[in-house]
């Protein structure tokens, strides 16, 4: 994904969206210089195992023979011949991965994927929002990057700042955040997902009586009314990568890559469900500890504690033009060369000043500057600087300073 520039503050004046947004879906392919790009979305990161099956054959069959989980937990196949998408749309179709053309690109809904909390059901809220949104024909207006995240109370993907959070609380009750407001609504958890939808619709209708045009609730923070109560402190964690607490495995991708060989051993060690993740990896509910040996020697990450715990990139050369890197060869060989366990603080390369992919919140940021890389702490203290120019043979030990900082 491409995030955009945030509104600096309430009020802030609201980027130009006087276009439509390029981001590209299954049927409207993205052309990069590897070839065409289809970005299918998976609500809530759900799949069956016979849904990843045929999306390894796609990706084998029509591409380029790998597949990417995205930051949003879908899926992109790159690589694609430019005349493929009728073959992939009906691939896809057949595979109960594409309920709608015409709202393909804006069934972006995250989900946590950990095993149940007890304070609500988030998988079944994010199918019934995805139905609920596919049927709503004012929803295709949507940006394909307007997000919803449906959080179990844990505050794992409540920490994406999507444009409508839902977050599950006790006694039955839920919590609608709107953006990254300080505020939330309290609402029926058995409405939470009609909730949401209608959010979003208040959301294009306030655009259209204001006279102005965004993709983003952060945008225009004071476009819609604040909730009456305080945004609740919440955990923030993920689950830990191995075997999970409550059942079931959780497994990582470097970059969020696996060949389709890797994927189709994903699905064979499923029993009944996927769920992909906002950090690029999979959970695998009620799937015993003992499949672990088998998915770490594919060469999946099994275990937390190592520099790539919070480690991203961007695409980079060769498969983008604008990048003045191959970003992912250089984040490998730092992160792999990186000792002492833990990486401290999320870090993303970029190949250019647009970042695509980076997350949200404190991170490290490395942009490519064409003779190495800057490393800046980014989201610290106002008019605080941390950057520094470094070649790529001092790149690595700069990184791993940077995401070290405490201040």
């Amino acid at each position: 994904m491409s995030p955009e520039p945030d509104a600096a503050a309430p009020g802030a004046a609201v980027p130009d969206r006087a276009r439509a947004d390029a981001c590209p879906g299954a049927l409207r392919l993205h052309t990069a210089d590897d070839g065409a790009l289809a970005r299918v979305r998976l609500p809530g990161g759900l799949l069956t195992p016979a849904q990843a099956l045929a999306l390894a054959g796609a990706a084998e069959e029509l591409g380029d023979g790998r597949l990417e989980i995205t930051s949003r937990g879908n899926v992109q196949l790159r690589g694609l011949a430019s005349d493929c998408g009728g073959e992939l749309g009906g691939r896809l179709r057949a595979a109960g991965l594409l309920p709608s053309d015409t709202h393909e690109r804006v069934r972006n809904i995250v989900a946590s994927p950990g095993p149940a909390t007890g304070l609500g059901d988030v998988r079944a809220w994010a199918r019934s929002l995805d139905l609920a949104l596919c049927a709503s024909p004012w929803a295709a207006a949507l940006s394909g990057k307007f997000l919803f995240a449906l959080d179990d109370g844990s505050g794992d993907v409540a920490a994406l700042d999507a444009d409508v959070t839902l977050i599950a609380g006790p006694d039955g009750t839920a919590l609608l955040r709107l953006g990254r407001a300080a505020t939330v609504r309290p609402v029926p958890a058995g409405q939470a997902p009609c909730a949401a939808l209608e959010a979003a619709r208040e959301f294009l209708e306030a655009q259209q009586a204001a006279g102005v045009r965004a993709w983003h609730l952060r945008e225009v923070p004071d476009l819609l009314p604040p909730g009456p109560l305080p945004m609740p402190v919440l955990p923030g964690t993920r689950p830990p990568l191995g075997a999970l607490p409550g059942g079931g495995l959780h497994v990582g991708l470097r970059f969020g890559l696996a060949t389709a060989g890797q994927w189709r051993i994903l699905a064979e060690a499923a029993e009944g469900e996927l769920r992909l993740t906002p950090w690029r990896g999979a959970v695998l509910p009620g799937v015993p500890a003992g499949r672990l040996a088998r998915l770490a020697a594919a060469g999946f990450r099994t275990a937390s504690g190592t520099a790539w715990d919070g480690a991203s990139a961007c695409t980079g050369l060769p498969g983008c033009a604008k990048s003045l890197a191959d970003v992912r060869a250089d984040a490998a060989r730092a992160l792999d060369g990186t000792p002492g366990g833990a990486g401290g603080l999320p870090v993303h390369w970029s190949g250019c000043e647009r970042r695509c992919g980076h997350p949200a919140g404190r991170r490290v940021d490395v942009l490519a500057t064409g003779q190495g890389y800057r490393v800046a702490v980014e989201g610290g203290p106002p008019g605080r600087s941390t950057a520094v120019e470094v070649t790529n043979e001092e790149m690595a030990a700069a990184v791993a300073a940077a995401r070290r900082t405490t201040t």
